[in-house]
């Protein structure tokens, strides 16, 4: 079946002007966050600009304003404050947290319930297992759980006294597959099997199917239900709900703690008597709530079915299945020249069926050997062209293992190797340990799935059936005619600005590698660090060092250089400020020093952008590597990058001619310059620095930390800002999926009154590893 616009012309325009902040962005990631409209934005400020919202404990009118929001919300889920009640919580995890800690499994000596959760859980299902009050918790399977939708009634369910809870998705955020919501009353009233003396009720995990589905609760009639608001409207965040079904109400008695407002008395003595209030929703939303995101949600409702009139979950549902079902299809087509699969999608159905079916697509990028690429390695690639989406395992363990044919054995190693959850340590021995996930919402367009699968298939489509070059192959092209050395040193005073190149001589080194190399950095208005990822033009700012003074220049700004005195840190001719910033660079929290308003004003203006301020390191708190604690300064992982040329050359010769995106192949130099070396190397043979675990550059001595893995910045032109897709790409190639390239070095022994001399032999040590 063909692909079917469900949005009239004008309602897409309306979309399209509502979002015009994506005009040139991919955003595949609706599963991870809707994105708010303009319009709606607009309507929550209107809103809260016109009206005195007060606390609810002292305003009746807030109150009422709360019910109204409650009432509004069980309306958008087809039902009615006399069948459920709504707790607002700060989202789904915290409903989860509340059924867990309140539900009562028992009462007195009687032997208590079960937990039973499907194992293709969110992280914050499995957490449950840590407060619930029972030692009966079993997780059941996908194919055990759908056998309840033909098991016969179990007569036992109507003699027995344990109530027991089951927590399932509606939809999983891993793939997307649609549980069927008849199993929550056949369940319900049936049982599950092996469990013949339990009286189970059904906790519904609503978060990944509210996005884009719609859940009837006058149809299918849960106990519990957990949902967050952003997963539906993109704001308000840290706002979520528990729907709780009125004749379940009596089983949340379990919660020991209690907040302010939810009791009708509390003594303050040591008998600790206490009574909670009444409502359900007294009783359990400690504190002062959200009340201010709770109001929002108004416009928010409003907002989102004036843009989508009609049956507006039931029209977005329809839209975001074509797209995904197109998405699964034109993935699925892709092919090596040798006729391998280029992805490896990871579904559970057939996306026949928006019923069965959510708007998700899970997979991983294959190489022509079958091979994974790793997702580390596609989440680069794709950044570098504009499109947003998610990596790894997305907080379901349950799922990333089924699908990916892991066990309980393979993750304990995975973590023993180093990988923990939202690392880029993707693939390990060959096996991948997460996956690619996109994901999409009323505003993804046709269009937008058509570019991710252009990318994969510009990408990683092998059209001749010449495999990746292993470094054998590689070094067996070249003949030994010289011995290696060192042609060029590179700092970077300003982090992510263009290079000072040593033109002779040598640079001193320091602590932290070169001397004054990423000494300096730019940060926007609210502090966080501007690097050319967000802002390609940095490269544009050129810096000098002469005489105790950093000096930066832009094309823009030719006759107005800005002068840095580096003994003090502020600008020539004033005094340097003492205004300490907080900022983060690659995690780690770095204090700053301001450099002062001219500076600020001069970066701002040469940048285009409004705010910004220029940084020094300050060495009031001195940054360390996690692994050596060695001294750091603003680099992202290790003190020195290395560079080798002849590496560089053999790559380059690696691109196609037409593949620099309608431009001329760079020169070298300028293709080196991608790659923001501190040392430039030319050896012998092309890559045998990869091998390398010691390097002498003529008496500085230096180890090898590791590659350097490789993202989108080596595809922007350092002379001008322009991205290309190369050659990113071509290093994903060649390597099978892995963007290393160059190695990073620290400093070994007495780096005291050293110098690296420019023409000085390079020498690389192989240490065979034990």
């Amino acid at each position: 079946m063909d692909f079917v616009e469900e949005f009239t012309d004008e309602e897409r325009l309306k979309i399209e002007q509502d979002f015009s902040r994506l005009a040139d962005k991919c955003y595949l990631d609706h599963a991870g966050t809707a994105l708010y409209g303009e319009s709606q934005l607009r309507a929550v400020q209107e809103l809260l600009a016109g009206g005195l919202y007060c606390n609810p404990h002292t305003s009746r009118t807030m109150e009422d304003l709360i019910d109204l929001v409650r009432y509004r919300v069980l309306r958008w889920f087809q039902t009615r404050p006399a069948d459920y009640s709504l707790v607002f919580t700060s989202g789904t995890t915290a409903s989860l947290k509340l059924v867990a800690e309140s539900f009562e499994f028992g009462q007195g000596d009687d032997e208590p319930g079960s937990f039973v959760y499907l194992r293709d859980s969110h992280t914050s299902v499995l957490g449950m297992r840590e407060l619930v009050r029972t030692g009966r918790v079993q997780p059941i399977e996908r194919a055990e759980l759908l056998q309840a939708l033909n098991e016969p009634e179990d007569p036992r369910r109507h003699h027995n006294h344990r109530p027991s809870l089951l927590v399932f998705p509606a939809q999983c955020n891993f793939n997307g597959a649609k549980y069927p919501l008849e199993l929550c009353e056949l369940i319900e009233r049936n049982g599950l099997r092996g469990y013949g003396g339990d009286a189970f009720h059904v906790c519904l995990d609503a978060a990944s199917h509210v996005s884009t589905s719609p859940l009837d609760l006058s149809r299918y009639r849960p106990s519990f239900v957990c949902l967050s608001f952003y997963k539906i409207f993109g704001y308000p965040t840290g706002l979520g709900a528990l729907l709780v079904r009125r004749d379940a109400e009596p089983l949340l008695r379990g919660k020991r703690y209690y907040g302010g407002g939810t009791v009708k008395i509390a003594l303050s003595g040591p008998d600790r008597f206490h009574e909670p209030r009444d409502a359900l929703a007294d009783r359990l939303e400690d504190g002062t709530i959200n009340f201010l995101s709770i109001a929002a949600l108004l416009p928010c409702l409003e907002a989102l079915a004036r843009l989508i009139p009609g049956a507006t979950m039931d029209r977005i549902q329809r839209h975001t299945f074509q797209l995904a079902r197109h998405c699964y299809r034109e993935l699925q087509a892709l092919q090596h020249a040798n006729g391998g699969r280029v992805v490896d999608l990871y579904h559970d159905t057939a996306f026949g069926d928006a019923r069965t079916q959510g708007a998700i697509v899970n997979f991983n990028v294959l190489n022509d050997d079958g091979g994974h690429v790793g997702f580390a390695e596609v989440a680069c690639m794709a950044a570098n062209h504009g499109i947003y989406l998610r990596t790894g395992c997305f907080c379901n363990p349950g799922a990333c293992q089924r699908h990916l044919r892991l066990a309980d054995h393979d993750l304990l190693r995975h973590y023993r190797a180093g990988h923990v959850c939202g690392d880029a340590n993707d693939l390990i021995d060959g096996q991948p340990t997460g996956s690619v996930r996109v994901s999409f919402g009323y505003c993804t367009r046709r269009s937008d799935v058509d570019r991710l699968v252009a990318m994969v298939r510009r990408c990683y489509v092998r059209r001749s059936l010449t495999g990746p070059l292993s470094r054998a192959d590689v070094l067996a092209q070249y003949k030994s005619y010289d011995r290696p050395r060192l042609v060029q040193l590179c700092l970077y005073p300003v982090k992510s600005c263009g290079p000072l190149r040593v033109t002779a001589g040598g640079w001193p080194l320091a602590p932290t590698g070169l001397l004054y190399d990423r000494a300096f950095l730019i940060v926007d208005e609210h502090g966080a660090a501007m690097t050319q990822k967000k802002l390609p033009t940095m490269c544009r700012i050129r810096p000098d060092i002469a005489n105790g003074r950093l000096v930066l220049r832009h094309a823009d700004l030719e006759d107005e250089p800005l002068t840095i005195e580096l003994e003090g840190g502020g600008e020539a001719g004033e005094p340097a400020a003492a205004h300490l910033c907080q900022t983060k660079v690659c995690r780690d929290s770095v204090q700053g020093v301001d450099c002062g308003e001219r500076a600020a004003d001069w970066v701002s203006r040469a940048l285009g952008v409004s705010g910004l301020r220029l940084l020094r390191q300050s060495g009031q708190e001195p940054r360390r590597q996690r692994q050596t604690d060695r001294a750091l300064s603003l680099n992202n992982q290790a003190q020195l990058l290395l560079v080798n040329r002849t590496s560089v050359r053999w790559l380059r010769d690696k691109v196609g001619d037409g593949e620099w995106d309608g431009a001329a192949a760079p020169s070298l130099d300028a293709l080196v310059d991608r790659f923001r070396g501190n040392l430039i190397v030319e050896t012998v043979r092309p890559l045998e620095e990869s091998d390398w675990r010691r390097v002498l550059v003529g008496p500085s001595q230096f180890t090898v930390d590791g590659p350097c893995t490789r993202c989108q910045m080596i595809c922007i032109d350092q002379a001008t800002g322009e991205r290309t897709a190369e050659p990113l790409r071509t290093i994903s190639r060649e390597f099978g999926g892995r963007m290393r390239f160059g190695v990073y070095l620290s400093l070994a022994g007495d780096w005291a009154d050293q110098e690296l001399p420019l023409g000085a032999t390079v020498s690389g040590v192989i240490e065979e590893s034990e």
